[in-house]
């Protein structure tokens, strides 16, 4: 492996990070942050440029081909340095005075997670807000593919690099050259972030909402807000600015367009491009989406019907529920949250009935599209498995027939269905292991598994001690790194942070 090379992207991509990092000054000093938050931010940024500059002098004169290897090293060192790096300014900040916190809200941001060790969101200082937006939006994308939408030459590695990042198992380029592909990808992602901030912004003052007594004082949809609820809703993240997370709005406007928006986040982002390029109609025929679709309309029809009418009468919750239109608005909201893994909450679902918990930690797992920003298993796997498993047992009527997997009418080659099963069995082999490493560390059963669900399928929430409306501050700073472990894992779907792991790919 040549180290020369690597040293060289790696830095490249630091500066990267820091020139992203430095536009919190700009919006500290705009929004009048204290002078030690300037300062923090300029240290921060200071030492990720720095470091940057070490690693690009390493490796000058060398070339931008990389190889195999040498880009999943790349993959994997790179999410982990975006942690150490992204996590200076919580540290420089004050908002943390433990490495792990920091680490673990970085990685959180960056994975699109979601989940947070911060206990009163509304207490940083802007800067970090939008800090914390920022590293949803590069992550939401990824930002190794901004990486190599910027960088002209990488060789075969670059096509691996795309495909280790961008979610899913179905991650061929749109274009001839991967480069234009992430430039394709990067359009389409800013093109619809800027359109969800400005109906934001213009939804916030006029804003109303029948249940609004129940959430006063409403915070203001500004553009500050609009801005960050943008990145963390087209991210799928769900980082908000407010400690009642988008319920603190107190708007029923705001929560349909988040609703949409986040849904339009799960779709497969190539859909986008081939639509935008006249195949529209190739498109909505495509089978994830109608699946994806169906999964969605099913499960909020259910668990609209399955609140109405439940809670204790006279509390806010009890209110919420009340009516069957009412009752759709946050059934539709959470279920488009949970299946698309950004977090966002309006209302607290670990108070839901059974049926609508276990229906939401179905989509916990399941999640959006495979090439959307949303985590999860990806719809497109579920539908690979049963349909393997249908094909298994036709199998034992007809041993003798010949059957073939098939998705919106293409056939599924061998190795992908191979891989899947693969995927879904690491997928057991990890969640149960650290499972049982977050019940050691004293962790209710349901807390310890959600946590593990949660950060592995890059959710965000889970249930009990982790739910919807608690933080993850409470855990143990090794239970926390594991958990930042498995979100990065999570987000790079296992394998190339897990090749670095095995003796072989050390060997020459």
């Amino acid at each position: 492996m040549r180290f020369h090379p690597i040293a060289r992207l790696l830095g490249f991509l630091l500066i990267v990070l820091a020139a992203a990092m430095s536009t919190s000054l700009f919006w500290s000093w705009w929004l009048d942050d204290a002078a030690a938050t300037i300062v923090a931010f300029v240290a921060a940024t200071g030492v990720t440029a720095g470091c940057g500059g070490a690693l690009l002098y390493l490796g000058r004169g060398s070339d931008t081909i990389i190889y195999h290897r040498e880009a999943l090293f790349i993959v994997g060192v790179s999410w982990l340095l975006l942690g150490v790096f992204g996590g200076l300014p919580y540290l420089f900040d004050g908002a943390f005075d433990n490495p792990a916190d920091a680490y673990f809200e970085a990685i959180s941001g960056f994975t699109t997670t979601g989940s947070t060790v911060l206990t009163d969101i509304e207490g940083i200082s802007a800067g970090l807000h939008w800090w914390r937006g920022m590293t949803h939006w590069l992550g939401g994308m990824g930002i190794i593919v901004l990486f190599l939408a910027i960088f002209p030459r990488l060789g075969a590695g670059g096509k691996l690099l795309f495909k280790s990042e961008v979610p899913g198992p179905i991650t061929e380029g749109l274009k001839p050259k991967i480069r234009e592909t992430s430039w394709a990808l990067y359009r389409i992602y800013f093109g619809l972030t800027v359109l969800l901030a400005v109906i934001l912004y213009a939804l916030g003052p006029n804003a109303t909402d029948v249940d609004a007594q129940h959430l006063s004082p409403n915070a203001e949809m500004d553009a500050h807000n609009a801005l960050i609820h943008a990145m963390a809703t087209m991210a799928t993240g769900g980082f908000s600015t407010l400690n009642a997370s988008s319920a603190g709005f107190g708007s029923a406007a705001i929560d349909v367009v988040l609703t949409i928006f986040m849904a339009l986040a799960g779709v497969n982002f190539g859909l986008y491009y081939l639509a935008l390029r006249g195949g529209y109609k190739r498109a909505l025929r495509d089978g994830e989406l109608w699946a994806y679709v169906v999964i969605i309309a099913i499960a909020t029809v259910i668990i609209t019907f399955n609140i109405w009418g439940t809670g204790v009468p006279g509390t806010p919750d009890a209110a919420k529920h009340e009516t069957l239109l009412s009752s759709l608005r946050y059934a539709a909201f959470q279920v488009s949250s949970v299946v698309t893994t950004t977090g966002f909450g309006t209302d607290n679902f670990d108070l839901y009935p059974p049926m609508s918990k276990l229906i939401l930690v179905f989509l916990m797992f399941s999640g959006g599209m495979a090439g959307s920003t949303a985590g999860g298993i990806k719809v497109f796997r579920i539908m690979v498995v049963w349909k393997a498993i249908l094909h298994e047992v036709k199998k034992v009527v007809r041993p003798s027939s010949i059957h073939v997997i098939k998705i919106s009418g293409r056939p599924i080659d061998r190795e992908i269905v191979l891989g899947i099963l693969s995927f879904f069995a690491l997928s057991l082999l990890v969640f149960t292991a650290a499972s049982v490493y977050m019940a050691f560390l004293g962790l209710d059963i349901v807390t310890a598994t959600t946590s593990v669900a949660a950060t592995l399928f890059n959710i965000g929430p889970g249930l009990n001690r982790v739910g919807s409306i608690e933080s993850f501050a409470f855990i143990p700073s090794s239970g926390k790194m594991v958990l930042s472990f498995c979100m990065i894992m999570g987000r790079l779907e296992f394998y190339a942070i897990l090749a670095l792991m095995l003796p072989d790919f050390w060997r020459d």
